[in-house]
């Protein structure tokens, strides 16, 4: 007890000085975050932008899809270019021309190797000066410089609006014409493209050849390279996963818990009886099953687009369901039927593990069924009309699309949500409060599950920390918290306890031991996991301390996913304790499966990335949507699957079950998964890869490359594991619904047998 007692010391110490030090660093990049000029006035005092116009231009532009169309410093999608990088490589070449007809009568390209250096240097030169001064809250740029600002704006106002000319353009970029109407948001949008490059190239204050963003992106003619800081850093991390690594095998091999107990001779949860609460989530289950069939096809349709950009075959699909759309219906759906998977497992075991029901628990639970079918539908609905109709920026922000990964949905509808979480966590707790009173081993492990179920309910907060109109670099600090600490960091620890607590139930791991274990595994997931969050954030204008710290805790977040393997050796082993385990095969094979995916995909793919100098050349390329997608349906989604079927299990009866479906299902989805990751998205990140090294970011995410034959090719590489995947999600359609007609059989005969 005292050594257990120290851990939750332990893991308080871990929570608390983590976060003191993740809302110092925020405090750093609110007071280091590249500046929004009060005006921006070429040499000669013409006015070209005002700041208003930038902050305009950056809701235009996530009104219009934001990160679902291209990305800004590297976060979004990836058909699009990165609009950062792209400007800023069209603005040096149009400088270099400017300045070469100006200086020699020629273009750029015609001049000899001495003049070119020379012209090459003087637009390094003024890309790199920073201009801006604070007293006055202006930006200079030279008159030359202003001059092809102009040219570019015209390009981009007219790509985002009607311009003919550029149709073949927008169709390589998967973008519809008329993506914004509004004339004073088509002038403003370059605005922001323009002080997203100027923040990437331009060197901070008092430094040389450092921009805001750290010299991101790579970009060799004016001298975009990475950093010392982030190839040191890089190799103190990999030094810091040996190491970290190393400790934990020692560890484990040093500490051996009490083996596993001796199986029950019958499953203990066979005549569990569901209460009228817990039958009611029945239906949250055929929804996520719902949702994952519609993710599947909004993804076939936006990969689809990669390489025809406005139709489906030849099918005018885009102008009903454009990529911006698509995308977003297919990022939201994962995030939308994983939760609701492991909001149903919170509300099915809280009265199984109290054993009681608490008064009115079923109505809440209907409650909350159909305020989440509210947000789903409503936040989709929306989302698609204000991509159609392009209804202007304040209704993308409060009811449409606001244009952020993974956290699209508008203020209205994450409010709802987050109504909806704190009713989730009211009736986890009113129903797990008779089981945290009572002392017992398993009550740590209880604790762990409301713990973790507030942290989900209550930070999802982070998601309403931004407005319209915020700091884009602010804006990104607040999203992460949201993606990396309540995906990848609390629900992991929510569905870690709820597995040890299946376990511990069946009787198949020791109480005692599953409480030590899961608090320990907690503080080692959250001690790395945390400030692991700043990884995303090296590049997007905050400052220097973002990529040590980031870099540092990255690595140790990886470490205790090496060794999940451990876990996922004892848990099959466990499937075989007794004949009655067999029951719960397919639940468990999907928790071994979890172990594998957190090696391979949360660990191995996210670590080839996460490394300063790794991510530098590779943030934007589909390195990332390979990791993405191995770890955020590999781990996340399997443990959702695994939750579900488990709760199935006890809520219908097990003569109504079929193993057949299921084994299709798990097999098919997990090799589907897999020859996605590595046929596909994989090498298609790793080609990408070579050019932003060799020639720099800009050329990697170009239409040149994108549309490629060698990009073709890897996109139709994906179609067969598309095709294997997609079986394996019928299979478990299938599955549910045999089950459910199953259940409506036999009611029916219980109906006609009483009368």
């Amino acid at each position: 007890m005292g050594t257990l007692s120290r851990r939750w010391r332990g893991l308080l110490a871990v929570f608390v000085l983590s976060f003191a030090v993740l809302g110092w660093i925020g405090r750093e990049i609110y007071l280091a975050k590249p500046p929004i000029p009060a005006q921006i006035v070429s040499a000669s005092g013409e006015v070209l932008y005002k700041g208003e116009q930038i902050q305009q231009g950056q809701s235009a532009w996530q009104a219009a899809g934001g990160q679902q169309v291209g990305s800004v410093w590297g976060h979004g999608s990836y058909v699009a270019p990165d609009w950062s990088a792209d400007w800023l490589h069209r603005e040096i070449v149009g400088l270099q021309d400017v300045l070469a007809q100006k200086q020699f009568g020629r273009a750029f390209a015609a001049l000899n190797v001495a003049d070119q250096a020379a012209i090459t240097a003087q637009v390094k030169a003024e890309m790199r000066r920073n201009r801006y001064d604070p007293a006055t809250d202006t930006l200079t740029v030279s008159t030359e410089r202003a001059q092809v600002i102009a040219q570019l704006a015209r390009h981009y106002s007219g790509l985002f609006g009607t311009d003919t000319a550029l149709n073949g353009l927008r169709e390589d970029y998967a973008m519809m014409p008329g993506s914004i109407r509004d004339a004073a948001d088509l002038q403003a949008l370059p605005a922001f493209f323009f002080w997203s490059s100027w923040s990437a190239a331009t060197d901070r204050p008092g430094e040389t050849n450092l921009s805001y963003t750290s010299n991101w992106p790579h970009e060799p003619l004016i001298g975009n390279t990475p950093t010392a800081g982030a190839g040191m850093w890089s190799i103190a991390s990999v030094i810091l996963l040996i190491a970290g690594i190393a400790a934990m095998i020692w560890y484990h091999n040093a500490h051996k818990d009490e083996g596993d107990p001796v199986a029950p001779n019958a499953d203990p949860l066979f005549n569990l009886k569901p209460t009228g609460s817990m039958l009611a989530t029945r239906k949250y289950f055929f929804v996520v099953i719902t949702l994952i069939l519609l993710q599947v096809v909004m993804g076939i349709v936006s990969a689809h687009y990669s390489v025809e950009g406005q139709t489906f075959f030849g099918l005018p699909l885009g102008e009903i369901l454009p990529f911006v759309a698509s995308r977003t219906m297919h990022t939201q759906l994962g995030v939308l039927w994983i939760a609701t998977a492991w909001l149903a497992t919170g509300l099915y075991i809280s009265p199984a593990l109290s054993n009681h029901e608490p008064k009115l628990q079923k109505l809440g639970v209907n409650v909350l069924f159909w305020a989440l079918i509210v947000v789903a539908l409503g936040s989709l609905a929306c989302g698609w009309v204000g991509t159609q109709e392009r209804l202007g920026s304040s209704f993308a922000f409060w009811l449409g699309n606001q244009g952020l990964e993974f956290t699209s949905m508008g203020r209205i509808w994450q409010i709802g949500l987050f109504i909806g979480l704190m009713l989730w966590l009211l009736l986890m707790g009113r129903a797990l409060w008779p089981a945290l009173k009572k002392p017992g081993e398993s009550r740590g492990l209880i604790a762990m599950v409301f713990l973790s179920a507030m942290c989900i309910g209550l930070f999802y907060a982070s998601s309403l920390m931004w407005g319209q109109r915020s700091h884009y670099s602010m804006i990104e600090y607040w999203r992460w918290w949201l993606v990396h600490l309540w995906v990848e960091g609390f629900f992991e620890v929510f569905a870690t306890a709820v597995i040890a607590l299946i376990f511990s139930r069946l009787g198949l791991i020791r109480s005692s031991t599953a409480n030590a274990a899961i608090v320990l595994e907690t503080i080692v997931f959250l001690f790395g996991g945390i400030l692991g969050t700043l990884h995303h954030l090296y590049f997007t204008g905050t400052p220097t301390a973002v990529i040590a710290i980031g870099a540092v805790f990255s690595a140790l977040e990886v470490v205790p996913l090496t060794l999940i393997g451990f876990d996922a050796v004892a848990m099959y082993r466990r499937s075989k304790a007794a004949p009655w385990v067999a029951a719960y095969r397919w639940p468990i094979l999907c928790f071994v499966a979890v172990g594998f995916w957190n090696m391979v995909g949360a660990g191995l793919l996210g670590f080839a990335i996460n490394p300063p100098i790794a991510l530098y050349y590779v943030q934007g390329l589909n390195m990332t949507p390979a990791h993405g997608h191995a770890a955020l349906f590999g781990v996340y989604g399997m443990l959702g699957i695994g939750l579900m079927l488990f709760c199935l299990r006890g809520l219908y009866p097990r003569e109504n079950w079929q193993d057949k479906p299921l084994a299709i299902a798990f097999w098919s989805m997990n090799i589907g998964l897999a020859m996605m990751v590595f046929m596909s998205l994989l090498p298609a990140g790793i080609y990408q890869a070579y050019h932003s090294v060799s020639s720099g970011l800009w050329l990697a995410r170009s239409a040149e490359i994108v549309q490629s034959p060698v990009m073709h090719a890897f996109v139709w590489l994906r179609v067969p594991g598309d095709i294997v995947f997609s079986i394996g999600v019928l299979f478990l359609a299938l599955f549910a619904w045999r089950l459910l007609l199953g259940a409506r059989r036999r009611a029916a005969e219980l109906a006609a047998a009483r009368v």
